[in-house]
C-alpha cells in the first residue's frame, strides 16, 4: 500500500500527441509560368504610401526619351546678320536669311544686329542644328521681340520658307528679293548666281 500512494505521488507526467509530430512548413510564393500563386494563409502586405511595388519598377522596354528645351541666355556677339553667339555658342537666327558679309548690304545686316543686340541679354531657344552643323535658334530680346522678325522687317534678311514655315513671309518689305537678291538665288538652289557674283568680285580685285 505505501509503495503505490509513492508512485501515485512521484509519477511523472507526460501530454499525449494528437497526431505525429510533423516540422512547421514555411509558406512560400510559387512561381509557374510567369504567375504568382499564393498560400492561402499568406498575409499581402499593402506598401507603404510613397513608395513603388515590384509591378511598378521601370520598365525599359516601355521607356521614352524625355526631351527638355534647351534655353541660352546672355550677350550676343554679332558674327553677320543672321549669326550670333551666346555663351560660347554659335547660333544661327531661325527662319531667315541674311546677306552674306562680302555680299551686298551684308555689312548693314550685321550692324543692323549688332544694333538690335546692344545692351541686351539675348534669349536663345535652340530648336535644331543646320545641314552645316551649326546650332539653329529662336532668339529674343528681353521684351519679347523676335531677332527674326525684326531684320525681316528692317529689310535686311528674308524669309527661308524651307525652315520656317513661311512664319516671317508676311513681313518682307517690298521689292526685297531684288535687293537680296544672292540670298533669294541660294534659297532657289541656284548657286550657279553665286559663283558668278564671286568670280565677278575676284575679276574686279586683280584689275585694282
Amino acid at each position: 500500500m505505501f509503495r503505490f500512494i509513492l508512485r501515485a505521488l512521484f509519477r511523472p507526467s507526460y501530454r499525449h500527441r494528437t497526431g505525429p509530430y510533423k516540422k512547421p512548413v514555411r509558406k512560400t510564393l510559387a512561381y509557374k509560368a510567369g504567375h504568382v500563386i499564393a498560400a492561402p494563409s499568406a498575409r499581402t502586405r499593402k506598401p507603404k504610401s510613397g513608395t513603388a511595388t515590384r509591378a511598378e519598377a521601370f520598365d525599359a522596354a516601355t521607356a521614352h526619351a524625355v526631351k527638355l528645351p534647351r534655353v541660352l541666355e546672355g550677350p550676343a556677339y554679332v558674327t553677320d546678320g543672321d549669326t550670333i553667339t551666346v555663351q560660347k555658342t554659335q547660333v544661327r537666327l531661325f527662319g531667315i536669311d541674311a546677306p552674306e558679309l562680302n555680299h551686298p548690304y551684308g555689312k548693314k545686316a550685321k550692324w543692323a544686329m549688332v544694333h538690335l543686340c546692344k545692351g541686351h541679354r539675348i534669349r536663345v531657344e535652340i530648336t535644331d542644328e543646320d545641314e552645316y552643323g551649326r546650332t539653329v535658334g529662336k532668339c529674343f530680346l528681353p521684351d519679347g521681340r523676335d531677332l527674326s522678325a525684326e531684320l525681316v522687317k528692317q529689310g535686311l534678311a528674308i524669309d527661308w520658307p524651307r525652315f520656317s514655315g513661311g512664319k516671317y513671309s508676311h513681313l518682307e518689305v517690298a521689292g526685297i528679293r531684288k535687293k537680296l537678291w544672292l540670298a533669294d538665288a541660294r534659297q532657289k538652289g541656284r548657286m550657279h548666281v553665286w559663283e558668278m557674283f564671286d568670280a565677278r568680285r575676284k575679276s574686279k580685285g586683280r584689275n585694282n
